[in-house]
């Protein structure tokens, strides 16, 4: 028994650490590849604890073995733009101004029942209540509410507003969001123009650089802080 009681709190230990290691992200929020490795690690730590002929070095090296794979995944999906889509997939779009992307829908696997009850969890209960719903990589759906229904609605207060628009990733912890940049009709050669005017100076030390389609612009280097700004290069 006493065996039994010290494993299971070596193992506990052990579980614990790999966590910490792996973050502090809830189970919500997590990318397939992490929710994958929670469930594997979740498996992995009753053997030893259950099981007394299973050495418990026999456990822990899988669990360390899981967590250096979760630091070599991570660093891939960041350093590489095309195998962060292949392991978490990207965001998509399932409701912009012209209404529900049914295409989109069908390709998540979605039914309209899904999409609603993801709308009432984010408080909005019409479709005509939101301008943009992205479906996020984790599973999570974020809503851009039409302008007239955005918390303390400008709409109640009387006060005359303009579509809200969705921004454009352009660069992503020095990374060109070259899809992204075409999406916006932009080009590499714009980029960096926006970059230079703005004092970011390379793309390599931009953290971010987003645009919508009426050039209001978000900018912030890796070691400074960020500032709004509104460019012409959109539309130019």
């Amino acid at each position: 028994m006493l065996t039994i009681i010290i494993r299971s709190i070596i193992i506990y230990l052990i579980v614990l650490l790999v966590f910490r290691l792996m973050g502090k992200r809830q189970l919500g929020q997590m990318q397939p590849f992490e929710l994958v490795l929670t469930l594997i690690i979740a498996d992995l730590a009753t053997i030893p604890m259950a099981e007394v002929s299973v050495p418990v070095l026999h456990g822990i090296i899988p669990l360390l073995t899981l967590v250096v794979l979760h630091f070599l995944l991570t660093l891939l999906t960041k350093a590489s733009t095309w195998f962060s889509k292949v392991v978490s997939g990207k965001p998509v779009i399932i409701i912009n101004p012209k209404g529900i992307d049914y295409k989109a829908m069908k390709n998540l696997n979605l039914s309209t029942d899904d999409l609603f009850g993801a709308l009432r969890e984010c408080g909005y209960f019409s479709i005509d209540q939101v301008q943009y719903a992205i479906m996020e990589t984790n599973g999570k759906v974020s809503i851009m509410p039409k302008a007239q229904n955005a918390p303390a609605t400008n709409a109640d207060l009387k006060i005359k507003t303009t579509e809200s628009f969705l921004p454009i990733t352009l660069i992503s912890e020095g990374k060109l969001m070259n899809e992204n940049i075409t999406l916006a009709g932009l080009d590499e050669k714009s980029v960096q123009k926006i970059v230079e005017k703005e004092g970011g100076g390379k793309i390599k030390e931009i953290l971010l650089l987003t645009v919508d389609k009426t050039g209001q612009s978000y900018i912030q280097t890796m070691k400074g802080e960020g500032k709004s700004f509104q460019t012409k290069e959109v539309g130019a």
